[in-house]
């Protein structure tokens, strides 16, 4: 069992960036690098406006939870479970039992989000269907794919919005096909 996968750490909520630090301080001193590869806090960028000025600053998406990828050894996994401000595994019955791995789909999904990965999304939506986009400020609204951009995995969707046809880039992610 020598894969390499995802799992959800908990830790103390606002604590999330100190834990990873810990985790890869601990990780080099202890000589694990073969077992714990990447540990991410699941931010995004959030611009708001302050005074007038524009201030971008990283929204975390789970609060409490770091991703850790990493073989499942019993000596990663101690090292891990007991790192300053690390509360547990997510998906483990306790009582010895090692945690359940995060699904590809979900982990993939995540990474998307954050702009972390290569993977090209596969879609069942072409130039002239009709979408409904699932996520941001125009959720639920319907509109007509009208050119695609396989490169950044965006599509150009004409909605209709005050009465007049309004083009509006939406990622492959939040558009499903009707």
């Amino acid at each position: 069992m020598d894969t390499k996968e995802w799992y959800v750490v908990n830790t103390y909520s606002g604590h999330e960036n100190r834990v990873k630090e810990n985790l890869e301080r601990r990780v080099e001193s202890m000589g694990i690098e073969d077992a714990l590869f990447r540990i991410l806090v699941a931010e995004e960028a959030e611009i708001e406006y302050k005074n007038g000025k524009k201030v971008e600053k990283m929204r975390n998406l789970f609060p409490g939870y770091l991703f850790v990828e990493m073989i499942m050894t019993d000596e990663a996994w101690y090292i891990v479970r007991n790192t300053p401000g690390v509360t547990g595994f997510i998906g483990s019955s306790g009582g010895g039992a090692k945690p359940f791995p995060v699904s590809p789909e979900e982990i993939e999904s995540i990474l998307r989000r954050m702009g972390l990965s290569d993977k090209k999304l596969i879609v069942d939506f072409e130039v002239g269907d009709t979408v409904r986009i699932l996520a941001g400020p125009f959720t639920g609204i319907e509109g007509t794919v009208d050119s695609m951009n396989n490169d950044a995995q965006t599509a150009m969707v004409l909605t209709i919005l005050f009465g007049r046809e309004t083009p509006t880039e939406i990622s492959y992610t939040d558009i499903e096909r009707i």
